[in-house]
């Protein structure tokens, strides 16, 4: 029989942390102001760290025999909760903001305490998923400057597979890593044309090329042997045997130079006759099934309960039937069986969380959209229907239709819903400038998403006002203060197909 006194164990040990006669060591972090200093022991260090025990190595002993070692990249409170953690195997994060968690992750991958570093890891992953996913950029640029964070790399690229413009039609693309950027090149299952992964590929490379001329038309040798140098780990990667012929001549011959003489004449014999044998290897094509965006339709009442999730965390039935008339502009409201759309789900605050170029970014193209949006603390839904498609392309410039709405719907509390239809057809619709700050935007402001905070639930800046310069019918809501939004959902309305019948 084994006894085990870990918790008695763990206590002790703490107190040791906080003995001042015996340490020999001095930790000093962070920076200016914020610089303080922690005591401890170089056996505890030693055996606790691999990092420390080298560090500890090569430091230099003063006159009382004691080593000083500088983190100035770690924050006091971070270093503190590390401490703690490698005297008593304890970590207290309950208090703690998310961000707080990330850093402490990062710091302990970099002090090589992977036992906490994985822990972080997994539950991040587990309870964080919307932070990080509004936290795309700061996350997923950092933990590719190392071998760690396999898990959280893999939860990215899953995301990438499915948004590839996340990351390839945004800022974002300036200060991807190519480690990053490879892991990418290597899936299967990248949900985008070979041809327009090739176009990524040759823009990450322009970009960390800087000495290129603009007019690729000017370009001399030198030039081109530059961007192939930048692209040589990339290249090999594309799967040049599953692009279209015509296609070939178009994007890749400007860029022969920076490929293969072999592999160029491959691709054009390939493209002429595809049963002739090449000597270049040939990747398989990617798995593109259901390209696009995950979808979420409705037909009958009995579809929501076969999905892993309802169809809406917003609306239920009810409301479709209502939105699905107005929509026609009909007088009485459609019965069940002859509500004749589907509303595809495109995008959920809760799961893909609620930065505003989100909402740009995953709605960008689709038209015939209905956006919903819980008003936080009420039982209020607000919304509109856009006829044209969201296009991220354009910016400070309104939008003219005659067949866009705004509306609240009856929901708890609220006995009635409310229509309210557009009447001035120029300014419909207004798409903002500053995608990272505003959503969709109907009218004047009658109904509006936007955060200077990047996050639709974080600040009261949604709003619905309405006064003498309106551009829909009436006002959506009782109230004229700004809000906040506990959801928010995007649909888009598509027509049933009707079978074919077969009269005999």
């Amino acid at each position: 029989m084994t006894l085990k006194f870990f918790d008695k164990l763990s206590q002790d040990f703490s107190k040791l942390l906080n003995d001042k006669k015996d340490y020999n060591v001095v930790i000093e972090v962070d920076r200016k102001r914020n610089k303080q200093s922690f005591t401890a022991h170089s056996v505890v260090l030693r055996y606790r760290s691999s990092y420390f025990d080298k560090e500890l190595e090569n430091a230099t002993t003063n006159k009382k025999h004691i080593k000083t070692i500088r983190k100035p990249n770690i924050s006091a409170q971070i270093f503190e909760i590390i401490l703690k953690y490698i005297y008593g195997g304890i970590v207290d994060i309950e208090n703690s903001d998310t961000k707080t968690i990330y850093e402490l992750m990062i710091s302990a991958n970099e002090l090589e305490l992977k036992e906490l570093s994985i822990k972080l890891e997994s539950y991040l992953i587990e309870f964080k998923y919307s932070w990080l996913r509004t936290h795309f950029s700061l996350v997923y640029h950092s933990i590719f400057d190392c071998n760690e964070f396999k898990d959280l790399k893999k939860f990215y690229n899953d995301i990438i597979v499915k948004y590839p413009n996340l990351i390839f039609e945004s800022e974002d693309i300036r200060s991807l890593r190519e480690t990053a950027l490879i892991s990418i090149l290597k899936r299967d299952d990248l949900k985008v044309e070979e041809i327009k992964i090739w176009d990524y590929v040759i823009k990450w490379g322009i970009i960390q090329t800087p000495t290129l001329p603009a007019d690729s038309k000017e370009w001399s040798k030198e030039n081109f042997d530059a961007l192939k140098i930048t692209l040589r780990q990339c290249l090999p990667l594309i799967r040049y045997f599953h692009i279209p012929g015509e296609v070939i001549w178009k994007k890749i011959k400007p860029y022969k130079k920076i490929l293969e003489k072999q592999l160029w004449d491959d691709i054009i014999l390939h493209s002429m006759s595809p049963n002739e044998p090449v000597n270049s290897l040939i990747l398989p094509a990617r798995i593109i099934s259901n390209p696009g965006l995950p979808s979420r339709t409705i037909s009958t009442p009995e579809l929501p309960s076969r999905l892993n999730e309802p169809f809406s965390s917003i609306i239920n039935i009810e409301h479709v039937i209502e939105l699905s008339s107005w929509i026609d502009r009909k007088s009485t409201t459609y019965s069940f069986p002859n509500i004749p759309y589907e509303f595809q789900l495109l995008l959920r605050g809760s799961r893909d969380d609620f930065q505003p170029k989100t909402f740009w970014n995953m709605c960008h193209g689709h038209a015939g959209t209905i956006v919903v949006a819980k008003v936080a603390g009420t039982d209020e839904i607000v919304g509109g229907y856009n006829p044209l498609a969201w296009d991220n392309s354009k910016g400070g410039r309104d939008m003219k239709t005659n067949d866009s709405f705004i509306f609240s719907l009856k929901n708890g509390n609220i006995q009635n819903s409310i229509l309210s239809r557009v009447i001035n057809q120029n300014r419909a619709l207004y798409y903002p400038n500053d995608k990272n700050l505003y959503g969709p935007y109907f009218g004047n402001c009658e109904f509006g998403m936007e955060s200077e905070l990047y996050d639709f639930t974080q600040d009261k800046r949604c709003q619905c006002w309405y006064d003498e310069d309106n551009c829909y019918e009436k006002s959506i809501r009782t109230v004229s203060d700004q809000f906040s939004i506990s959801d928010y959902e995007v649909f888009k309305v598509i027509k049933k197909q009707i079978p074919n019948c077969t009269i005999r």
